[in-house]
């Protein structure tokens, strides 16, 4: 059995914007859908970055070390998404 250890829930992760240049170093909640967190990250940076990124539905999350496409339809739990990953997001 894996022996996960969450702070409050969430980890902290770095998230690489290539499209913007930016990268942020963030708090994901383990208990919502990778698509849920997508949506959130979508609003955050667009509001963060003053509509320098647009609104996408068609975003995606990659795991930088191993290429993995996260499904939006997974708990951010049941991921390999750990305190410390390094993450991307691209449209």
């Amino acid at each position: 059995m894996r022996e996960r250890i969450f702070i409050n829930n969430k980890v902290i992760v770095k998230l690489i914007v290539p499209e913007i240049d930016k990268t942020y170093d963030i708090y994901l909640p383990i208990n919502k859908k990778v698509g849920n967190i997508i949506d959130l990250l979508n609003q955050a940076i667009y509001e963060m970055t003053n509509s320098e990124i647009e609104l996408s539905n068609s975003n995606s999350i990659y795991n930088a070390k191993t290429g993995e496409k996260y499904s939006s339809d997974i708990l951010l739990y049941n991921t390999n998404i750990r305190n410390g990953t390094i993450l991307i997001l691209l449209s």
